[in-house]
């Protein structure tokens, strides 16, 4: 089984459980305290990938840096994913994770490329006329993009609303 689809296999199971716990919330302020510690100290990323280190020892290692940190739910999710030789995957199964409960709770991430910074009453207009369009709640990203002369480009994975004045020319 490729590692995309395992990833998403056990992203739809910890989701699945954590809407029937109604620990949604909870689970997700878990997953992102460890995906925090995985940007902020590589070594994490490495020592889960690691096939050296035996699945008894990472599993005590989780406890013992987890323990207490996050909740019952989670804990028990990262011992299956050791048990099982998963626990590589954690950072994938995190995204996947984020990417299902959006698309449950109809979140939709937009990426924002402007020339300048919007002010915030044009940033509540954008946001509306998304939602209006998407019939979605919309989580926008800003970039700055110094090669846009004015205007701005809005892009939801391959969907594209080019609204730059190099389009309108």
């Amino acid at each position: 089984m490729s590692e995309f689809r395992a990833a998403y296999r056990y992203a739809l199971a910890l989701l699945g459980v954590a809407e029937e716990m109604k620990k949604l919330d909870e689970v997700s302020r878990d997953l992102a305290s460890i995906e925090k510690l995985g940007k902020d100290l590589h070594e994490f990323v490495v020592f889960l990938k690691s096939p050296v280190v035996n699945s008894e020892k990472k599993k005590r290692t989780l406890n013992e840096i987890f323990q207490g940190k996050i909740g019952e739910i989670t804990m028990k999710f990262i011992h299956l994913l050791a048990s099982k030789g998963r626990e590589g995957l954690l950072p994938e199964i995190i995204q996947r994770f984020y990417a299902l409960r959006d698309e449950r709770l109809g979140i939709l991430h937009v990426t924002t490329r402007t020339a300048v910074a919007f002010k915030p009453d044009q940033e509540k207009k954008l946001i509306a006329q998304l939602e209006t369009a998407t019939k979605k709640k919309i989580r926008l990203t800003y970039v700055t993009d110094a090669s846009l002369k004015g205007g701005f480009v809005v892009q939801h994975d391959d969907t594209v609303w080019d609204a730059s004045v190099r389009r309108q020319l």
